[in-house]
């Protein structure tokens, strides 16, 4: 009888990735952005998803300070991983309007403050959109992107 060697089973290697979704409700304040921030963090981190931590970070905090600067009403953060394995995190506004086009890098100078939110939006996620929502009882928006969970 040939020696065995050990593999790992087939079965592991088509297994669906482990899905999971969550909504963090906030007030309109800027404080919630560094909550949202840390709790995103927490949710990557314990779900094993490490490597994709900085980048859902920046994406949610420009995200999420869009949605409580440009508004007047509350707002809600979403993350969730599907089927296949991509991360989607989401903010939602109470202006049903879509948001700016996201401007290129290139032409916001570097010390500026504000414009660049949706460019590095669009820089760093594998695909971004806007659609409208109603949240709360009022009309508004998510604004969202994907990240690929490799």
């Amino acid at each position: 009888m040939p020696p065995r060697v050990n593999s790992p089973p087939a079965e592991r290697s088509w297994r669906i990735p482990e899905t999971w979704d969550y909504t963090l409700y906030i007030p309109n304040d800027l404080r919630a952005v560094t909550i949202c921030r840390r709790t995103l963090r927490l949710i990557l981190t314990m779900h094993g998803l490490i490597g994709l931590v900085d980048t859902a970070e920046l994406l949610a905090t420009e995200l999420v300070s869009n949605a409580v600067r440009h508004t007047k009403g509350p707002a809600a953060l979403r993350v969730r991983r599907s089927p296949e394995g991509v991360v989607w995190i989401g903010a939602w506004d109470t202006d049903p309007g879509p948001p700016e086009p996201p401007r290129d890098l290139e032409q916001v100078a570097a010390l500026e403050e504000e414009g660049r939110g949706l460019g590095l939006v669009r820089a760093c996620a594998d695909y971004w959109g806007w659609q409208p929502s109603a949240r709360f009882g009022n009309r508004g928006k998510f604004v969202w992107c994907e990240l690929g969970a490799a």
